[in-house]
């Protein structure tokens, strides 16, 4: 038998280790879909609901896996789809390739059923690598271009194959004018910074007494190399949301994450500091950062399109975090008063405990943050984590401490719902033998988690570790965006965009044959965790939560983080009374940027 583009692509895949591909059929991609049957499903076609959730799957899977993520769908509206996850991909720096169809190319330009100009729609988002290929002897310099770009470039990348292409017979690149072969593989790379660059860092490293570090998902092949310097120069470690699992939580100078979804001691960190060091972040909300001019700063990144836009540093380190750190290391000096570091300490102890009072507040019928709280203490040593877009993922920043060996990220750039759900299937794929959750809000649980436990459900028998946890906050309201409306615009809630309609999830599951459970008291939560979590397949929780309890800013004052939640959560009546004034009285004075509050405060002694 001749071997089709088809066969030879699968081929090629297989050649390059990918295990499987995330997707959905259709006649665009049925010359591959055929060849699929001829390589007897290798690499493993994995069927999700939608092809949004093949690419979000795919996505989840490169994150947590660190190798390339695949997609694939047909033409027209199937490719239209995956732009989504694509997207998520590009602005998370994911290595991810899409597969996708085309019309035949006898009917192209004729306005035929499901034509779309797929160059232009991917350019942007595939803007790294994308190309059609038109003939066989294309096919592997794209292919093998495809996947280098995607691993090089960490982002997406898309090949276009025309239905007739997939089906023609398969013949190499020649050795001959206008050929262009290919081959597999790529050796492994580090890059570096220059001496003299490193020697310039260290000294204004050296040169300041009350050191800030913060750190993406670039610093996660450097742990140790992180926890070290830190220690020499007795610096606190706040963590951009995609570098949650970068380093432990459980190292008392972590301060946690950054940001509007961040905690007090970050933003304490940031705002007191004299020094900064920036590792494998690009952390986008300067308010969060120190005051310009506040503080002398050097950056690592390994991206140098991606440096120095954030703060004016003095130094830009261009290379891998663990290379570069272990050149800068041996020129700090650890001789340096450690009551900066002791603050710090101390700030990430009170912290702990406010949240811990915060979880512990009655709430109509369940606080929120008692729900991500009493999971933390339960969760796996080496449990995956995701997070949705919303106000889960504020419960998830705040109360999931990150330890040694456990995986956590969400849509950290792109910030778009629906997502927490296909990353967790996802992470099982690349991860079979670990337990993975996804924590999420109902609306993002009705935008695309339901249909997703389908998924789950169709290939839990594949998983070494059956476990697959989705969490649902269900409290009936886009409650992420309602307080946005209250606290950032002073408006009260508006119901006809904001109230959702009541579904009954563990009912949902149940009825797929999964574990469902519904917890309606605060008495049941941890056992609901407990129950969720010692299922033997996917199972569902949901937590009939309270939407009015704030998702207070980390630049509100010790003392207004625990009242302002007394006093929302004291009764029925006054939290009505506090929903129809949009609650703008008690969180305007919080909004970010306002530092000469902060100021004020500090000379109170409100740290």
């Amino acid at each position: 038998m001749s071997t089709t583009v088809a066969d030879h692509i699968l081929r090629r895949l297989r050649e390059w280790g990918v295990e499987q591909v995330f997707g959905y059929p259709g006649d665009g991609i049925n010359g591959l879909l055929a060849a699929w049957g001829r390589a007897e499903d290798q690499p493993r076609f994995i069927q999700s609901r939608h092809e949004e959730m093949s690419a979000f799957q795919a996505v989840g899977y490169a994150k947590f896996s660190g190798r390339l993520g695949v997609c694939a769908a047909t033409s027209g509206p199937g490719a239209i789809h995956l732009l989504n996850g694509l997207y998520d991909a590009k602005l998370d720096h994911v290595p991810v390739l899409a597969i996708v169809g085309q019309t035949h190319r006898s009917a192209m330009g004729g306005s035929y059923q499901q034509e779309v100009d797929l160059h232009t729609l991917f350019k942007d988002v595939a803007s790294d690598f994308v190309e059609t290929v038109t003939v066989p002897e294309q096919l592997p310099n794209v292919l093998d271009r495809a996947i280098r770009t995607a691993y090089a470039r960490r982002a997406p990348t898309a090949v276009i194959i025309p239905g007739d292409v997939q089906e023609l017979e398969y013949s190499a690149p020649t050795h001959e004018f206008k050929m262009v072969p290919s081959s597999l593989g790529g050796s492994a790379w580090t890059t570096v910074p220059s001496t003299e660059s490193v020697e310039r860092a260290a000294e204004i490293l050296n040169a300041g007494d009350k050191v800030a570090i913060l750190i993406g998902q670039g610093a996660a092949g450097a742990r140790a190399e992180v926890a070290r310097i830190a220690e020499l120069l007795g610096a606190g470690v706040a963590k951009a949301l995609l570098g949650k699992d970068a380093l432990s939580d459980e190292l008392p100078y972590v301060t946690g994450s950054i940001g509007l979804l961040g905690t007090r001691p970050s933003y304490e960190l940031m705002r007191d500091c004299d020094t900064l060091l920036t590792i494998g972040s690009s952390f986008p909300y300067s308010q969060f950062l120190p005051e310009f001019g506040k503080a002398r700063a050097v950056q690592i990144d390994i991206d140098p399109h991606m440096v120095g836009m954030r703060y004016p540093y003095e130094v830009n380190l261009i290379g891998d975090a663990k290379a570069t750190l272990e050149r800068l290391i041996p020129l700090i000096d650890p001789e340096r008063g450690r009551d900066w570091f002791d603050e710090v300490c101390a700030g990430v102890a009170r912290w702990r405990e406010v949240t811990a009072r915060r979880a512990e507040l009655s709430a109509d019928p369940i606080n929120p943050e008692l729900v991500a709280h009493a999971l933390d203490p339960l969760l796996p040593d080496n449990a995956i984590i995701s997070s949705d877009s919303g106000s889960a993922a504020n419960w998830y920043a705040r109360h999931i401490t990150m330890r040694d060996g456990m995986r956590g990220s969400l849509s950290g750039t792109l910030a778009t719902m629906g997502c927490g759900v296909p990353y967790a299937i996802g992470a099982k794929f690349a991860h079979p033998d670990r337990p993975a959750i996804a924590l999420v809000g109902d609306g993002a649980m009705q935008m695309n988690g339901m249909a997703e436990l389908i998924t789950a459900a169709k290939y839990k028998d594949r998983w070494e570790d059956p476990r697959l946890v989705v969490a649902v906050w269900n409290n009936h309201d886009l409650n992420q965006v309602t307080w946005e409306l209250r606290a950032m615009g002073g408006e009260p809630s508006f119901l006809p965009s904001q109230e959702l309609p009541d579904v009954q999830y563990a009912a949902f599951a149940r009825s797929l044959g999964l574990t469902g459970i519904r917890v309606e008291k605060p008495e049941d939560v941890e056992a609901g965790w407990r129950a969720a979590l010692a299922a033997d397949g996917p199972a569902v929780v949901e937590f009939l939560t309270d939407p009015a309890v704030p998702p207070i800013p980390p630049h509100a004052t010790w003392e207004q983080m625990e009242a302002t939640a007394a006093s929302v959560l004291k009764g029925d009546a006054d939290r009505a009374s506090m929903v129809k004034q949009g609650f703008k009285a008690k969180v305007q004075e919080f909004l970010p940027g306002n530092r000469e509050k902060g100021k004020r405060e500090k000379g109170k002694g409100g740290k």
